[in-house]
């Protein structure tokens, strides 16, 4: 097994590909989409993209800061007021709303426990880590499977299974419509959506198996 790859190894590698194949590098690497994606400041993905070191931070920092960020996010995207995320976090984890509100304002870092609960609530992928590893860490984990999309034998003309069909059937809730919608996504972003969910996938036997 060779040595594991760093966010230095995969940005060289991304790049040689992008010139290789003549694709477009915005649409690999926007940074406003990994900001997203990440929970960390556009700001520090753009300078982790162009080799730089994001600023030093402790792991309450970064959990105050990620939590923040998704609930800002989820905020914009569902148009509720911080009082209704509070409440809804409120039910889901059997916290009171004044905590939650704390945490989504990053006044209070929670617990481990919560910190569980909270991955649940806001769909993150990664587990606890999401929150606590540091930022080149986390942006070197959204582009792996970029990467993974853009190896041998990952095009091609025959573009294989459908690897949503599963995910879809018996579905006809909001995932269900998003997943259909990804199928407009132009030819680098569904490869890079297509080899997420196949890693997802993969993951999800190898721990029924276990």
């Amino acid at each position: 097994m060779g040595p594991t790859p760093s966010l230095p190894d995969t940005l060289k590698r991304l790049e040689a590909l992008v010139q290789e194949r003549n694709l477009r590098r915005s649409e690999l690497l926007d940074p406003q989409e990994l900001a997203a994606r990440t929970a960390l400041p556009e700001d520090t993905v753009r300078l982790l993209l162009r080799g730089g070191e994001a600023p030093p931070d402790t792991v309450n920092d970064r959990v105050r800061a990620r939590i923040r960020s998704l609930a800002d996010a989820y905020l914009a995207r569902t148009g509720v007021r911080m009082s209704e995320l509070a409440n809804r976090i409120s039910r889901q984890l059997g916290v009171s709303a004044f905590w939650a509100r704390q945490v989504c304002t990053g006044e209070k870092v929670p617990s481990v426990e919560l910190l569980h609960g909270l991955v649940e609530f806001f769909g993150v992928e990664g587990g606890e880590a999401f929150f606590t590893v540091p930022s080149a860490e986390a942006l070197h984990r959204a582009l792996l499977p970029v990467l993974a999309s853009l190896q041998p034998g990952q095009d091609g003309p025959d573009p294989g299974p459908d690897p949503l069909a599963a995910v879809l059937s018996g579905h006809g809730d909001v995932r269900g419509v998003a997943l259909r919608r990804a199928r407009d996504l132009p030819e680098e972003r569904w490869h890079v959506l297509s080899a997420t969910l196949n890693a997802l996938l993969e993951l999800d036997e190898r721990e029924g198996d276990a």
